[in-house]
């Protein structure tokens, strides 16, 4: 069966089992490796796409319930102005470790500021509750969602 994903932009018609978790689908088919594939059990944050806007976790729902949204991934976030902003945040305070997390916090934190209002420490842990960094580079996470929050 093929389905019709929305990706970065470009409409990709994918042959492939509808019940395919998303993940799989943007790693195997599509050959964007920048979600990842943590836990497989939507636990850890790595496999975090954009859905319309929202932050979505890609590793456990079937690429079928994506279609007909707005699906974007870490591949397509440096051509929008917030998720380049995000990135730049990343980059200045050095929030990145092994960098194995790093994609679903810079869409996590994408999808917070895209919400609007204001952010400070508090709505920023909350907005990152899902995504695990086994580094321990939090501290700077929330740094650089501050600093990230400031130019919104």
């Amino acid at each position: 069966m093929a389905l019709a994903l929305r990706i970065n932009g470009e409409i990709h018609e994918i042959a492939t089992d509808p019940e395919t978790p998303l993940a799989y689908v943007l790693r195997n088919e599509l050959k964007l490796k920048g979600t990842k594939l943590g836990c497989g059990l939507e636990q850890c944050g790595a496999c975090a796409v954009l859905a319309n806007g929202a932050c979505a976790l890609s590793c456990a729902k079937p690429a079928k319930l994506f279609e007909g949204i707005e699906i974007l991934t870490i591949e397509g976030l440096a051509a929008t102005e917030i998720g380049a902003r995000v990135q730049a945040a990343f980059k200045k305070v050095s929030a990145v470790q092994c960098g194995y997390c790093t994609p679903g916090l810079v869409v996590a934190t994408t999808a917070l500021l895209l919400k609007g209002g204001p952010v400070d420490r508090e709505s920023a842990g909350k907005a990152l509750k899902d995504q695990i960094c086994r580094c321990g580079s939090h501290d700077r996470v929330l740094k650089a969602v501050l600093i990230a929050a400031e130019q919104n």
